[in-house]
C-alpha cells in the first residue's frame, strides 16, 4: 500500500459515489449478460506513458467496495517514477468484479498520477530552494485526493480549507486597507497564520509594516518578485502566484521566493494514460 493519507471516511464516500454513478440502476449489464458468475480473471494495471504514480490507495478502495475477494497487489508505490510499459499492480478474482471496478479505479489512478506527474515536472524545474504548492482550485469533493497527488509529486499543500489560515485577498480589501485588515485578523484570530495578497510594491511595503507572516505576490513578473523579495529583506516569507507556467518557473525561482503556488496542478493536469490488461 502507499502512504496515501486522505481521510479514510472521505475516501470511502468518494469511491462509493463514483461507483454508484458508474453502475447506474442495474450494474454492469454487459458483464451480467456475457460473463459467467464463476468466471475468474487476472489482470494488471499498466502505464501507457511515463510519469509519476499516485492514487494507489484510491484504486485499492474501489476494489474493497466492489468485492473484497479480489486480490490486488501493487508493484509500485505513490511517488514512484514510472516508464511506459511499467506494470503498476496486479489483481485476480471474479471477472465480473474486476470489470465492475475497472473504470473507476483507472479514472482515479490516471487523474492522480497526472497531477503527480505535472507536480514533479514543476519541482524539477525550480530545484531545491523553492517549494511548489497547490491552491484551493480543486475539483469539488476531490481535494484530499488531489492534494495527496501533489505530495506524491514532491510538492506541498497550501491551506486545506478556509478555516486553516487567514488569507487576505483583493476582495477582502474592498472595504479596508491592508493595515486595518491585518489588525482585524490578528484581533479575531490571535495566533493564526496571516497571509496577504499584494499586487504592487506599495502593498508589499504596507504588508511588511503590518507584520504579516507571508506575502503572496499576485501576477507579478520575475523582476517585480525580486524587487519585492529585496524590499521585504526576510521580514516574512514570500509566495508567487498567478501567471506561472512550466517555462517561466526557472525565472521565478531565480527571484528567490519561498513558495510558488500553481492552481493548474489540480485544475488542469492532464490524466496519465494507464490501462488494465486482462490476461
Amino acid at each position: 500500500m502507499s502512504d496515501y493519507d486522505a481521510p479514510r471516511p472521505a475516501l470511502r464516500a468518494l469511491v462509493a459515489l463514483a461507483l454508484a454513478e458508474d453502475q447506474g440502476l442495474l450494474g454492469d449489464i454487459t458483464s451480467l449478460a456475457c460473463i459467467d458468475e464463476d468466471e475468474k480473471a487476472e489482470g494488471a494495471f499498466v502505464a501507457r506513458e511515463a510519469g509519476v504514480l499516485a492514487g494507489v490507495e484510491a484504486a485499492s478502495e474501489v476494489y474493497r467496495q466492489v468485492d473484497r475477494a479480489v486480490a490486488l497487489d501493487w508493484d509500485v508505490t505513490d511517488g514512484s517514477a514510472i516508464a511506459a510499459g511499467t506494470t503498476l499492480g496486479r489483481l485476480r478474482g471474479s471477472m465480473r468484479s474486476v470489470l465492475l471496478g475497472e473504470r473507476v479505479a483507472l479514472n482515479l489512478l490516471s487523474h492522480c498520477s497526472g497531477i503527480a506527474t505535472l507536480t514533479r515536472r514543476c519541482v524539477t524545474a525550480v530545484g531545491d530552494d523553492v517549494r511548489i504548492r497547490d491552491t484551493r482550485k480543486t475539483l469539488p469533493g476531490l481535494r484530499a485526493l488531489q492534494r495527496a497527488a501533489v505530495r506524491a509529486g514532491g510538492g506541498f499543500n497550501h491551506r486545506d480549507s478556509l478555516s486553516d489560515a487567514v488569507l487576505i485577498k483583493d476582495n477582502h480589501l474592498a472595504g479596508c486597507g491592508i493595515t486595518e485588515a491585518v489588525a482585524r485578523a490578528r484581533a479575531r484570530w490571535p495566533g493564526r497564520f496571516v497571509e496577504v495578497e499584494c499586487d504592487t510594491l506599495e502593498q508589499v511595503d504596507e504588508a511588511r509594516a503590518a507584520g504579516v507572516d507571508l506575502v503572496m505576490l499576485d501576477n507579478m513578473a520575475p523582476g517585480e518578485v525580486r524587487a519585492a523579495v529585496d524590499l521585504l529583506a526576510g521580514a516574512c516569507r514570500v509566495e508567487v502566484s498567478g501567471g506561472v507556467t512550466l517555462d517561466s518557473l526557472p525565472a521565478f525561482a531565480r527571484s528567490r521566493p519561498d513558495f510558488i503556488s500553481i492552481g493548474a496542478l489540480t485544475h488542469s493536469a492532464p490524466a496519465l494514460d494507464i490501462g488494465l490488461d486482462i490476461a
